[in-house]
């Protein structure tokens, strides 16, 4: 019996030595870096691109981009998820040395698509990847971000540099890689087919799934619909000033959900951010779509009516 617990506590000893020296080896290695590849690409800045991308910016980039101190988007101090350690969002105005300005638009596609910078280094997943987003869409978002609007103005702010956490260098180092470039063309549904479309500015063009679905690290970004508890909210989310809040369900559940709010509700809710009755109004990081259309936030709500619900009460005060 002795010996059993010898060797017992011997096998015990090389697991720890195992799992410390990966430790070891996570913590001194950091994010791993990759070969990014090269796209030729010539976005065509046509008005009717930068207006869709102006409008698909302020909802999505300037969420995380946007300083009130320049006015415009050069970056600040993501505290919406500490999780992942002191993050700062980068200048992607056009300025040439702290911006985006020499990027080609080959370049800012790649990025955006797979979360590889030209020369391979990986952005964690506290940078959205927009695996979905039709390449019209994409292209729209890329002219906007060429264009002489007062958002994207050269500017030479620059935030400090990131400094990841450990639980994001791991994640990087096991399940966390670069998204693979699309083989494809990716094109947005028919807007007549108002599920489908609703479908799509949720997943494809606002990623509202990644905050509203259980946790930003067991999210299938992929595959959406198999996040757990997919849009059942409960994501643990830091306000502005450091206080917790964590993402309202937004499944049909009448009793902990959304399944008591009309169509009209649910529009001005995300429209202006008061939802009905005596709930808690939107509160950063959540912002109001005030840019959607209100056909645009019906085909969401459209949509949401079709997710299988979830019952899971969350507490929706701040804390």
């Amino acid at each position: 019996m002795k010996k059993f617990f010898r060797y017992l506590l011997l096998i015990i000893g090389i697991l720890l030595l195992a799992v410390c020296g990966f430790a070891a080896f996570v913590a001194v290695r950091g994010i791993p870096h990759y070969k990014a590849e090269h796209i030729d690409l010539k976005i065509e800045p046509t008005p009717q691109r930068i207006a869709q991308g102006e409008k698909l910016a302020s909802m999505l980039c300037a969420s995380c981009h946007y300083n009130p101190n320049t006015g415009k988007l050069t970056g600040r101090e993501l505290t919406e998820a500490p999780q992942f350690g002191t993050i700062y969002s980068r200048n992607i105005t056009r300025d040439p040395k702290y911006g985006i300005g020499k990027w080609t638009d080959g370049e800012l596609v790649y990025l955006i698509r797979t979360g590889l910078k030209p020369d391979g280094t990986y952005l964690p997943p506290y940078m959205a990847k927009l695996t979905h987003i039709s390449d019209e869409d994409l292209y729209s978002i890329i002219a906007f971000l060429r264009s002489d609007h007062a958002l994207v103005q050269p500017d030479t702010a620059h935030m400090p540099l990131t400094k990841p956490s450990f639980l994001t260098k791991f994640l990087c180092n096991t399940v966390m890689k670069p998204f693979p470039y699309p083989n494809h063309t990716i094109v947005a549904p028919d807007t007549a087919n108002e599920v489908a479309w609703g479908r799509y500015i949720a997943i494809g063009q606002l990623e509202c799934f990644s905050c509203h679905s259980h946790d930003f690290k067991t999210n299938n970004y992929f595959e959406p619909e198999k996040s757990p508890g997919y849009f059942g909210g409960g994501n643990e989310l830091m306000t502005p000033n450091g206080q917790k809040i964590y993402s309202l369900n937004l499944t049909s559940d009448k009793e902990t959900g959304i399944g008591n709010w009309s169509e009209a509700d649910f529009v001005k809710a995300i429209k202006t951010g008061i939802p009905p009755g005596n709930q808690p109004a939107l509160r950063p990081p959540m912002l109001a779509y005030s840019r959607l259309t209100d056909n645009e936030a019906k085909a969401i709500y459209a949509y949401l009516q079709t997710v299988p619900k979830i019952h899971n009460k969350v507490d929706r005060h701040v804390q």
